[in-house]
């Protein structure tokens, strides 16, 4: 008669097998990794922790009775990463198709409810062909259940999703209210409906790839914020952004070792925006610049390139950056690019993550298409994310900030705690050129050389207004800076704010215009 603990010993094996060698071998020769050996990668070496290691469904009908294997189709428990806890969950594709049963989603809620208790951030791996059909409405229920826990965590918890294989119809909500998608570039899906019924509604002809492949919604929708090569540089990235991220709402991130003695003039700062205002530049030189040791986790990479958002150190504090782009579209917000930004805001706000904005703006993009599509709805996304936010806020104005622009971008009468601007700012109701042809548009019309007349006010414009100084004069602008000054004035200004406290009127809960 087998004794107790080998019995014990059995099961575990058996669990460990999930739907057995040959769906195993299935996995790996679709260059996907089993759920196990995903959580084994991701963590910190011998920290996982497993639970419900023996939950077993509990449906009976079209024969489900009789394929009952232990796990049910998800692995779930605790670990560290980078030495700090946290929850995961990571889905088995070899059980089931990874598909969601009422059991399977109790093990996922089971370990989001102590997250929440504890304080840690929840990690979901996600590969699975959807709800478990032969289970109905329970199957339903059990999404809404995870569903409920993602909105309730959010903003008290750091959610993470990495996507590594199929993801449709209900299940892709759960990835989208939580803070940050991986995708793997080839393998990774996700969307409402599939290609068939596309075609069979719409009569569109579309691949998995061109319809729901990683690199689409990366550039195209903006539902995933990194997209990898394979699986390893996924949870590489993955413990890269946990370090930049406090464990939940009550902390701040960790702060790094810093050498406060080391050089933090930068004379190649000096160099990098043009004497011609209207030439562009690259900003990710400046980040790359002004970091710590020039490490930026750049988020949305691929998506509105109008705007950057992502991760740095700056004298060893985490800060989230938010950046215009001269080199693309001249920095000017749009649409996707005030969405994405004020969403970043918000995310940094709700975790005590102080900000840096790096503006050079010309504008809102004027036009048809992003009047009639809500420009000034979405735009006001982002205005509404900075007046919102209570954290650490730093703006640097590297050259243009023009018009209501200028207001959006952290500007002082925001609560930006402090405002800098470079000699080469340009802080302004709209361009030199178009405040002239309006300012003294009568004047043109009766001059006879026309021409002449707009470059001397032209000249006149720039050297009152086409500056950071009058700014400067009202209190606005708190230091006008060398560029090269930035890195020294940055770590000096973040060790000062990094206590701050502010607060909003009490309330039940803002109403962003969404």
């Amino acid at each position: 008669m087998e004794n107790k603990s080998e019995k014990l010993l059995r099961l575990r094996e058996l669990a460990l097998l999930g739907g057995g060698e040959d769906k195993i071998k299935s996995q790996h020769e679709k260059g996907k990794l089993t759920a196990r050996e995903r959580i084994q990668l991701l963590v910190d070496e011998g920290s996982f922790q497993e639970i419900d290691m023996f939950v077993k469904h509990r449906s009976s009908d079209f024969g489900l009775d009789k394929q009952k294997l232990l796990g049910d189709g998800v692995v779930t428990g605790y670990a560290r990463i980078n030495g700090r806890a946290v929850a995961v969950f990571s889905q088995d594709f070899t059980v089931f198709g990874g598909s969601l049963s009422k059991a399977h989603a109790e093990k996922i809620c089971k370990i989001m409810d102590l997250a929440m208790k504890l304080g840690i951030p929840v990690i979901g791996l996600n590969d699975s062909g959807g709800a478990r059909i032969q289970e109905g409405v329970v199957s339903l229920g059990g999404y809404a259940d995870i569903f409920l826990r993602n909105t309730l965590a959010s903003g008290v918890i750091p959610q993470i999703s990495a996507v590594l294989g199929p993801c449709a119809g209900g299940a892709v909500y759960s990835p989208a209210i939580t803070d940050f998608i991986f995708m793997v570039k080839g393998s990774s899906h996700m969307f409402v409906t599939g290609p068939n019924v596309v075609k069979t509604v719409t009569h569109e002809e579309v691949s998995f790839e061109e319809l729901g492949g990683a690199e689409t919604h990366a550039s195209k929708s903006g539902v995933a914020h990194f997209i990898y090569e394979n699986e390893i540089e996924v949870f590489q990235k993955i413990r890269e952004l946990l370090d930049y991220l406090p464990s939940n709402w009550k902390e701040t991130s960790p702060e790094k070792d810093f050498d406060f003695e080391s050089e933090l003039i930068i004379p190649e700062l000096d160099k990098i925006v043009p004497e011609n205002p209207n030439k562009p530049y690259d900003m990710k030189e400046i980040i790359n610049l002004i970091l710590d040791e020039g490490k930026f986790l750049e988020v949305h990479e691929n998506y509105a390139q109008n705007i950057i958002v992502g991760f740095g150190r700056i004298g060893g504090i985490s800060v989230g950056i938010i950046a215009n782009q001269p080199a693309v579209l001249a920095g000017v917000l749009d649409i996707n690019a005030s969405v994405k930004g004020a969403r970043f805001v918000r995310f940094c706000d709700a975790f005590n993550i102080p900000l840096l904005v790096l503006e050079d703006v010309p504008g809102f993009l004027p036009g048809t298409e992003q009047e009639w599509n809500g420009i000034i709805r979405h735009g006001s996304k982002l205005l509404f994310a900075f007046c919102e936010a209570t954290v650490p806020k730093v703006t640097v104005i590297t050259r243009k900030a023009y018009g209501g622009a200028y207001d959006v971008m952290n500007s002082k009468h925001i609560r930006g705690d402090f405002n800098f601007a470079w000699p080469s700012a340009e802080i302004a109701v709209m361009g030199p050129k178009g405040a002239v042809e309006i300012i003294f548009r009568k004047e043109i019309s009766k001059a006879n050389d026309p021409e002449k007349l707009i470059n001397e006010r032209l000249n006149e414009y720039t050297d009152k207004f086409a500056n950071p100084y009058i700014a400067a004069e009202w209190g606005y602008i708190d230091d006008v800076i060398l560029p090269r000054e930035t890195k020294l004035k940055l770590v000096n200004t973040f060790q000062l704010i990094k206590t701050k406290v502010d607060s909003n009127p009490k309330k039940k809960h803002s109403n962003i215009p969404l």
